[in-house]
This record gives structure tokens, sequence and C-alpha cells, in this order.
């Protein structure tokens, strides 16, 4: 099919899925909600308010690149859910780029981001088109406040940590799962460093005097952006949900794949993973409530004679996933990226943009900014 909707949202059926057609309708912005089960997915979206009132459609597809390219077709924008992207994502890359479509995805693994870069990000760039993954409150979010603290000239070095409380819904946890067999990478002196996977952080979390545990959370996809920033030569990123017995989980999950799944094969590690991802969330989670569902995000930036600290304290992060998505591809609409190939939310829409529109939809406070130097 060549479709008149400007905008397709694949894997519609999960919980982001369904928040990215939420805001698209806010947009006022007509899509596809695609995907495999077309029953799910209308089961789905027949539970959004006012789903009605935006021209959309639902339709069923193969994970197959030409049926895929054939559905993209007419298309500007494929906004990609289906994740592990690692494992789901290549086709609907190349998909989008037969069709001459932007794409975005949510991405949490920086290894796909990194395979995507390599694979296809020149290609984009050629047609103009954007090649974003990792457009979420996980990265997006902390991103911002990382290019607040760098308004300051002279600050070479970034310390990011990223909270929210909540649990992961599915997708999140396959994803969680499926990092534990790649490397994990942070930057320093512009160089990568792959991170111990046994690695634990005990944070300082502002606005409160508990202290919190994070990871490295797959080494996250803000090094891969800040390396191609001359800006920047050092990034560190810990990241994790303010539940410590959750985070202990994946700590002792970590811990278990590197004794017990490591030494299988590729394929039996898969199996083993996806079973473990399974019984720790198989269902979708409640929707979230503002005042229960917050978010950190805080970024120490550091030069030879500077400091900055930015602060960012919000709501809501899948919603806030959600409106990013649906900004991006209602962007995308009316002009062209910042840049075109494979760029972060930031790099393709500018990172004060993206604040104010998080600002005006309630999902996040006025960014708190110290300067020293």
């Amino acid at each position: 099919m060549s479709t008149d909707k400007p905008v397709v949202v694949y894997g519609a059926s999960g919980y982001t899925g369904r928040l990215v057609c939420e805001y698209l309708r806010e947009f006022n912005i007509p899509f596809i909600a695609a995907g495999r089960d077309k029953a799910r997915i209308q089961e789905v979206l027949d539970k959004v308010p006012g789903i009605d009132t935006v021209d959309h459609e639902v339709v069923e597809v193969a994970h197959d690149v030409d049926e895929l390219t054939k559905l993209f077709s007419g298309a500007k924008v494929v906004s990609n859910m289906t994740g592990p992207f690692i494992k789901y994502g290549p086709e609907v890359v190349e998909a989008s780029l037969a069709a001459g479509c932007h794409y975005l995805d949510t991405t949490g693994e920086q290894d796909w981001v990194l395979d995507a870069q390599a694979r296809w990000g020149a290609q984009y760039a050629e047609k103009g088109l954007l090649l974003s993954p990792g457009i979420a409150q996980m990265y997006t979010t902390g991103e911002i406040a990382a290019n607040i603290c760098l308004e300051k000239p002279g600050l070479d070095t970034l310390d990011i940590l990223v909270l929210w409380k909540g649990f992961p819904t599915y997708a999140s946890t396959q994803t969680i799962f499926t990092i534990l067999a790649a490397d994990w990478h942070y930057l320093e002196q512009n160089e990568y460093k792959k991170w111990d996977p046994m690695t634990t952080f005990e944070v300082a979390v502002p606005g409160q005097h508990e202290t919190a545990m994070a990871v490295p959370w797959g080494g996250t996809s803000h090094p891969v952006w800040f390396k191609s920033d001359p800006r920047v030569a050092n990034v560190k990123v810990a990241g994790g949900v303010f539940d410590r017995t959750v985070m202990q989980g994946v700590v002792d999950t970590v811990k278990m794949f590197e004794s017990q799944i490591k030494t299988l094969p590729p394929e039996q590690q898969e199996a083993a993973l996806a079973e473990v991802a399974s019984s720790v969330q198989a269902g979708m989670p409640p929707r979230e409530n503002p005042r229960i569902n917050t978010t950190v995000d805080s970024v120490y930036a550091s030069g030879p004679l500077g400091r900055a600290h930015c602060v960012i304290h919000g709501n809501s992060n899948y919603k806030q996933t959600g409106l990013l998505q649906a900004y991006a591809a209602y962007s995308l609409l009316q002009q062209p990226p910042k840049r075109a190939g494979l760029a972060s939310a930031c790099q393709a829409f500018g990172h004060r943009e993206l604040l104010g529109v998080l600002r005006s939809f309630g999902l996040v406070l006025e960014p708190v900014l110290t300067v020293h130097g």
C-alpha cells in the first residue's frame, strides 16, 4: 500500500507505542498504527481518549523489509517501537530508507546505535533523511541537561545521571536483558572505553537525602552522540530506577549472566536472556501517575577552569518519551532536521526547543543550573 498518512507508528500495540499515538493526536497528525497483530493494536487504540478525533488507520504487517517498504511508501516519518532494536531494528531501518522516510526509535541499546551509524548513517545523510535512534526520556532529557551545561564554553567532561520512579515495560525489560550480551562503552579523551559489566554506583540524588543505586545501563547513547561533538572529550553515564530492590535485581542478573549464560553459544544466550526477562516483567505496567512516577536528570559538566551542574526534575518518563517521538515527527513534517544522517534528538531538533515542548506539556520543571568559573 502507499499511504497518504505522513507518520507510521510501528509496534503501536506496546506501552510506549500507544503513548506516541496519543501525542500524535495532540498534534493532530494523521498516522498509521502498524504491527504484527491488528486486533491487538485496535484494542490498545480503543482505550486512547479522543482517538476518534484524529485521522488514523490500523494495519497489520509482516516484519519483512519488502512488506514494510510497501507500508511506509508515501509516509514521511517512521516511529519504530519494536525492540530490542539490535534484533528487530534492521528491517525497519532498511525499509524506511527504501521508502524515503525519516527513522526514529527509543532504543537504549548502545550497540544498536553504533551498528546503525556504521551501516546506514551515510546512506541516510546522502538522502537528507534523519536516522535518530534513542529519542526517549532516558536519553534525550539528560542530553538536554548536558547541552544546557555546555552553553558555558570550556567544559569538556560530562558526568550524567538519569533516574526515574516506576517499573520497566515488557519491551524495556527485554532490552535491558539484551544489552547484557553487548559491550558497554564510556568516552575517555574521545575514545570508547569498555565498562566492567559489574560496575555499580552509589549516587547522590538531587532533591533528596537518600542515595540511590545506579549502573552504566549499557553505556547509553550519550557517548555516541558526544563523540562527534568537538566540545566534549569525556562522557560517563549512570542510570536506573529509584527502587533499590529493582536495581539490586539488575545487578544480580548481571552476575548470573557473567557466571552462567555468557559461556553459552550466542543462540542459547539469547533464549536464556529472553526467558529471564519474561519472568521479570510479562505484562503491561499501569498508566503513569505524575504524583508517583517522577524523573531526575542530573549532569555535572567540568573543564580545566569551569564547572556547571544542570538538574531537570520531571514526571512520567514514558509520557516524556511518547511526546518526544510525536514532536520529532511533527517537526520533520514541517522542516528538515538540523542534521541529516545519524543524529540525536538534540542534534536534529535543538535542545532548547525540546525542553520547551516538555515544559509546555507539564512533564518537566524549569532546569536548575549552577555555574562556577
